[in-house]
């Protein structure tokens, strides 16, 4: 009988053992459900905020390597300077290299041949951290495809790929005008082609010129070397212009842009950053880009 009993106490415990109900597990699902549709938002906001701060300090980088290169020159570096056949051009970029503590991939490129010379090779394949937004996701370099013809029934040259070139996602203030329409020396800013400027000819004052500003690759692929002028939107790879505003689809593709949620930063000429915001009224947003 003592048996028995025994055997009845094991059934009952085995039968009544702690655990969870269909209902509590479809509770605790949905409980999990709700948090986490809580959280992750705000660990994107928390890993975009860390981003945006990544991108300004490469702006702000940027500023004290041009400071330091207006030091040492008494002038800006040019916005893009043509090599000796007129084939390929430089971007201002590659000037302060060395005062970004890049200072043997500078020496890496031959200035006195072109962009494309195989002499070139090993820095066109170089995409520096400080040249890239941490909120784009871009390929590392792209192909840089000839001009289209007048023709837009022919996409003959699209296929024609003239270089690859290392992706970047800061590019020079060339003014109010479209770099591809208009001679490089004409421009409103201060990254030009062919001609530089020292903080004393931006008359505006340091604090109201922008003078670098961000770009995506689903805008326009940018880059820091330089181009071959043949190349479609050619200039527009390192330089770009303020017309409609920053984040806008209607702006011509040479226009600025970002991934940051409602605004696109910028590096002022005394070497500030600062986010601009899409919303910025246009003549205003035109206004900042003109050095005088």
């Amino acid at each position: 009988m003592a048996r028995s009993n025994k055997f009845m106490r094991d059934r009952t415990m085995t039968r009544f053992r702690p655990g969870f109900t269909v209902l509590e597990l479809l509770v605790t699902t949905g409980i999990i459900g709700v948090l986490a549709g809580l959280l992750l938002p705000a660990v994107q906001q928390a890993r975009e905020a860390a981003r945006q701060i990544q991108c300004k300090n490469n702006l702000r980088q940027m500023g004290v390597a041009l400071h330091n290169y207006h030091d040492v020159h008494r002038s800006l570096p040019i916005g893009y300077r043509t090599d000796a056949t007129d084939a390929t051009a430089f971007g201002w970029a590659l000037a302060i290299l060395p005062y970004l503590e890049q200072t043997s991939l500078s020496v890496s490129v031959d200035d006195g041949a072109s962009v494309t010379s195989s002499v070139n090779d090993e820095a066109r394949d170089n995409s520096p951290d400080v040249f890239l937004c941490p909120s784009d996701p871009k390929l590392m370099s792209f192909d840089l495809f000839a001009e289209p013809p007048g023709n837009p029934a022919s996409t003959s040259s699209l296929v024609t790929v003239l270089t690859t070139l290392p992706s970047a996602n800061y590019v020079g203030v060339f003014g109010n005008s479209d770099a591809d329409d208009t001679p490089g020396e004409l421009g409103e800013g201060t990254f030009l082609g062919n001609r530089s400027f020292r903080f004393r000819d931006l008359t505006r004052g340091l604090s109201q010129v922008v003078i670098v500003g961000e770009r995506t690759a689903r805008k326009l692929p940018s880059t820091w070397i330089g181009v071959v002028l043949e190349g479609e939107d050619a200039p527009g790879r390192v330089i770009g212009h303020n017309w409609f505003g920053p984040n806008r689809d209607d702006a011509d593709e040479c226009e600025f842009d970002s991934r940051h949620p409602g605004c696109t930063n910028f590096l002022w000429a005394d070497g500030h950053v600062k986010s601009i915001a899409d919303s910025i009224e246009s003549t205003l947003y035109r206004d900042l880009a003109k050095r005088n």
